[in-house]
């Protein structure tokens, strides 16, 4: 259910804080796999991961994952011919309001990186947020 308002505690903006400082202070370890485990972890393909994407899905959004354009052009939408992606990385949290960067899938097909940044960031209410899906940590250059 939404939060409508609530300006109260809001358990995905906790989770998506921890996502944060998390990839401020980026360590390798890995841990039990949920979106607020403790430490980014390393893996086969990635020594140090700075990134913990996430897919957000709004309340009403009838299980479709919201999606921006990965550009900052203002004409842009995801209804027409512009590229647009649903993984995001969590750039700045304050209070109900988070700011997301757009990730866009790896353009590179010989990189061990799935994902690349985008400069197109977007602030949600987190009130509009109903569930979070944490992919696998990895590394994004450029940031």
């Amino acid at each position: 259910m939404c939060n409508n308002g609530n300006s109260e505690s809001n358990c995905l903006a906790e989770i998506l804080s921890v996502i944060l400082v998390l990839q401020q202070n980026a360590c390798v370890d890995s841990c039990l796999d949920s979106c607020d485990r403790p430490m980014l972890g390393g893996g086969p393909s990635c020594l140090v991961c700075n990134t913990r994407p996430v897919m957000i899905y709004t309340c009403g959004s009838n299980s479709v994952p919201w999606s921006m354009p990965v550009t900052k052009d203002s004409t842009a939408t995801c209804d027409g011919g512009t590229t647009c992606s649903n993984v995001f990385r969590v750039e700045k949290i304050e209070g109900n309001c988070c700011t997301f960067r757009v990730l866009q899938d790896n353009p590179d097909p010989t990189s061990i990186y799935p994902f690349v940044a985008t400069n197109s960031v977007f602030t949600m209410d987190l009130g509009c947020v109903c569930c979070l899906r944490c992919l696998t940590d990895t590394y994004v250059e450029c940031l």
